[in-house]
């Protein structure tokens, strides 16, 4: 026997049950006709000529819906007279190429075929101006160069700032229209001042670029849309703080304000750009964002198969296994870290031989007074979360929650 499984030996892995957690939750029952009602009410519609050249805005984000989002955007402005077409609006992410933009956006579904519009995507881009500070910024080339602009894009908090817009639509005209320079740009004096940042340089954006609207979505806490807005570009700036506060009342949540120990099966940037939502896990990379649980240690099990070995956010685990170390490509976290300045999320954690190594190791270092009753969550990801694992100990406190429903019997916790 190895040193570390010597040391690891005796540490006990607690039974576990699952546990179904309850939210306040409306959905949309149509999303293709939620889309067609929101951009009518807007009347926005209007705003595009004949044979105008419309780019639509679409991010690198698992957006509830996105291929109907999209392709109900692009009827819309087909029946307006319009001639639509996609740029990706994702930064640095698919490794900051032109190609890699188009690979994240068939990922999620997003494809000529699925939405009927034809997609075009290059890294140049356009300087607009220049924040008092000297920051410049950037657009996208094929987007400026086009007749119109709409972006579209979920609103919810951010994972490493606070602010009156964070994650959303101002967002994505900012950094996702940016491209590489853009982001680059933005992220330059750190998340500290993003908050202001991102909403002076949108203005810039909106003020010079021909955007005409945002198609907005709030999504319940179990990943479906629950509300579908479309804003004028002149109402951005007050009309995304409302949506931001609406957002937030339905997020999800792990109904536990102190974890020992947080499995998480697994990240990826399709789930989260923190790989893990940090809202969710509690566990923030900046100092400039807070909120969720108290967790000690956190285990991470896996990678998804749709992030392509992009770690980003491995770092925020404590532990986890070389199966997962041999799954990465370092540069593609490293490109989001370098372009983003937080590095934290890219470090690397414990790398145990096994599952069961990983977790054992979290317990042993989990402070915890009494190490037989250790309380460890377990999650399938940081998006579903509707079901999760808790350990037996904390059977008595789930009971007395009414957002909570034990659903089995106690059962040996399975690990490799």
């Amino acid at each position: 026997m190895d040193i570390i499984s010597e040391l690891l030996r005796e540490v006990q892995l607690p039974k576990m049950v699952r546990v179904k957690q309850k939210f306040h939750a409306p959905q949309l029952a149509d999303v293709a006709s939620e889309v067609q009602k929101a951009i009518k009410k807007a009347g926005v519609l209007s705003r595009i000529s004949i044979d105008d050249n419309v780019a639509i805005a679409v991010g690198s984000r698992g957006v509830a819906d996105l291929p109907i989002l999209v392709r109900e955007t692009a009827a819309a402005i087909k029946e307006a007279g319009g001639k639509p077409f996609i740029v990706p609006a994702m930064g640095s992410h698919g490794g900051a190429t032109a190609e890699g933009q188009i690979d994240v956006l068939h990922q999620l579904g997003v494809t000529e075929e699925a939405v009927g519009t034809p997609i075009r995507s290059s890294t140049e881009v356009v300087k607009l101006g220049e924040l008092p500070n000297g920051l410049p910024v950037y657009i996208d080339k094929l987007a400026y160069e086009s007749d119109k602009i709409i972006v579209i894009n979920r609103i919810k908090p951010h994972t490493a700032f606070r602010g009156p817009v964070e994650s959303g639509l101002m967002k994505m005209i900012t950094i996702g229209l940016g491209k590489q320079k853009g982001a680059e740009a933005a992220h330059a004096y750190s998340f500290k001042y993003m908050a202001e940042h991102v909403p002076e340089m949108a203005k810039i954006s909106i003020t010079k670029a021909p955007i005409i609207f945002g198609l907005a979505t709030i999504e319940n806490a179990y990943d479906k849309p629950a509300k579908i807005v479309a804003v004028p570009a002149e109402d951005l700036e007050k009309a995304e703080p409302e949506l931001l506060l609406e957002a937030k009342s339905l997020m999800p949540k792990i109904h536990f304000d102190q974890i020992d120990v947080l499995i998480v099966n697994e990240i990826g940037k399709d789930i989260s750009g923190d790989g893990m939502d940090p809202n969710i896990t509690g566990n923030f990379a900046t100092p400039y964002a807070s909120g969720g649980p108290e967790v000690t240690r956190t285990v991470v099990l896996g990678l998804t198969e749709k992030t392509n070995g992009n770690a980003n956010g491995i770092g925020m685990a404590d532990m986890t296994t070389k199966a997962v170390m041999n799954e990465i490509k370092w540069e593609k976290g490293y490109a989001n870290a370098l372009t983003s300045t937080v590095i934290d999320v890219v470090k690397l954690p414990m790398c145990l031989d096994t599952e069961e190594l990983a977790v054992k190791a979290a317990i042993k270092t989990c402070h915890a007074f009494n190490l037989s009753k250790v309380r460890v969550v377990r999650i399938k990801n940081t998006l579903e979360i509707d079901e999760i694992w808790i350990s037996e100990n904390m059977i008595e406190e789930a009971e007395k929650n009414k957002n909570l429903e034990v659903l089995s019997e106690p059962k040996e916790l399975v690990l490799i």
